[in-house]
């Protein structure tokens, strides 16, 4: 990780050179561990398969659930790709305890980067897979007959709501493998946080038929704005409820306020 020298009045402009490279850096070296292992991503394709394929058409032939002017597969194929999203980054922080248990992890600590630059690079690392699975989710939605709208303004939309969803949720397992220190501990926590947050969102059921209670914890929780996002962006006639700049405010809002935490509580892991 290379460091220019001061440059006066351009010290600002340095800081920031430092630190994107020293993002781009972590980043890169995170992304090589998938490049040597892709059968990763032909299983994580298994779990939205299976979703859209047998959930999905199954409830589409019921169609009790509301889902106004579009099918119901319409409806939920933005919430399966949030849902895969969620899953793959929300065990991702595990990989800072094998750091640990390996040496790596102080290696980095005791390095000149930044503790947000560490910890940004490794949410940016995460975006590849979540892209990933966009990619098959794309796939699968076509075989299924998904309206998909493919105008380059919503599929880049898209995409950008997946790397700041994936680098959101990866964030959140970085400070929860701050917190338990051990892989046992994560897994547990991990398992139990991640099905609770898909329910209570929109990702296969508007909020509007959801208990009081429950509409009132779904419009905390950032997957709620990732799906609605995607919703708006990625299929025809897709409404989104809250608004693609709220959505988007939302999650980069959280994104920051995430990194800056896990940043502080980085070291606590080792």
């Amino acid at each position: 990780m290379r460091r220019l020298p001061p440059l006066g009045i351009g010290n600002l402009l340095t800081a920031a050179f430092n630190f994107t490279t020293d993002t781009f850096t972590i980043a890169e070296l995170e992304a090589r561990k998938l490049h040597h292992d892709f059968t990763e991503l032909l299983t994580r394709a298994v779990q939205p398969a299976l979703w859209l394929l047998i959930f999905g058409e199954v409830l589409a032939q019921l169609r009790a659930i509301p889902t106004g002017s579009i099918s119901y597969l319409d409806f939920m194929t933005p919430g399966i790709l949030a849902q895969s999203v969620l899953f793959i980054a929300i065990f991702y922080g595990i990989a800072i305890i094998w750091e640990r248990d390996l040496g790596i992890l102080q290696k980095m600590l005791a390095s000149p980067a930044p503790r947000t630059a560490l910890v940004f690079g490794k949410a940016l690392s995460a975006s590849e897979r979540g892209l990933s699975q966009a990619v098959i989710i794309y796939v699968l939605a076509v075989l299924i007959g998904v309206h998909i709208n493919w105008s380059p303004f919503s599929v880049l939309g898209v995409l950008l709501v997946v790397i700041l969803g994936s680098a959101l949720f990866s964030t959140f397992s970085l400070i929860i493998a701050c917190l338990v220190r051990t892989r046992e501990r994560f897994m547990g926590v991990g398992q139990l946080l991640t099905m609770p947050l898909f329910f209570a969102s929109n990702a296969i059921y508007p909020i509007s038929i959801m208990p009081v209670w429950l509409q009132a914890i779904s419009r905390v929780n950032p997957l709620t704005y990732e799906v609605d996002a995607l919703r708006c962006l990625m299929v025809i006639g897709g409404v989104s409820v809250y608004g693609a700049l709220v959505d988007m405010v939302a999650l980069i809002a959280s994104t920051v306020i995430l990194v800056l935490i896990a940043a502080k509580l980085y070291p606590r892991v080792i």
